[in-house]
């Protein structure tokens, strides 16, 4: 096994384990059983925990990054790029169900602990933050872009928390049903002329 195969093989079973079972209860173990590696092979890689979880934030950050790319590229209009941000509740449902979102799970508990990571993660909060806040400055609401950006991260982030404690799909359903009428009202106060039509 490649030597960098074997570095990406860690960090996505360390991924996978600190949102199913929190970073705190992770430990070198679990992730070297789940790669199938030897603890000596491990620590050729990573000397410690937060090595490893300096590169899960990392890739987290850099997946979202891609995946956001991905939808300025899919559609000319912010309002439908903002929708496939909202409708990631349900796309990643049965993962919410079970483990809450990704993002805010992994920030709140190294908030708890006080981590010194802990701002490395929200950056990833940041991201999005910043990402929407774009949106709604091209649907042309500039002067209120980066409150109503908050509002939306907050709202899915409450979805996701509340998704993960009641497992309720209707639920889940109706609420991104309400952020994205939400989403068409802003964006129709904010007058068709600042809209664009998909390429």
């Amino acid at each position: 096994m490649k030597s960098s195969s074997t570095r990406r093989q860690i960090i996505d079973a360390a991924d996978e384990l600190f949102y199913a079972q929190g970073f705190g209860e992770t430990s070198f173990a679990h992730i070297a059983e789940a790669v199938g590696i030897s603890r000596g092979n491990f620590y050729y890689h990573f000397r410690t925990k937060d090595e490893i979880l300096d590169a899960v934030i990392a890739k987290r950050l850099s997946d979202r990054e891609k995946m956001l790319r991905d939808w300025d590229e899919m559609s000319a209009d912010p309002a439908r790029r903002i929708a496939c941000f909202v409708r990631i509740l349900i796309v990643n449902q049965t993962k919410i169900f079970a483990y809450g979102c990704p993002v805010g799970t992994l920030t709140a508990e190294l908030v708890k602990l006080d981590h010194a990571a802990k701002d490395k993660a929200n950056r990833i909060l940041a991201l999005f933050r910043d990402w929407l806040t774009r949106q709604f400055e091209e649907l042309g609401s500039a002067a209120d872009a980066a409150a109503h950006a908050l509002h939306v991260l907050g709202w899915s982030q409450g979805v996701a928390t509340l998704a993960q404690s009641f497992k309720d799909e209707d639920f889940v359903a109706r609420e991104v049903d309400h952020i994205l009428a939400w989403v068409d009202r802003v964006a129709r106060q904010s007058g068709p002329a600042n809209r664009q039509a998909d390429a």
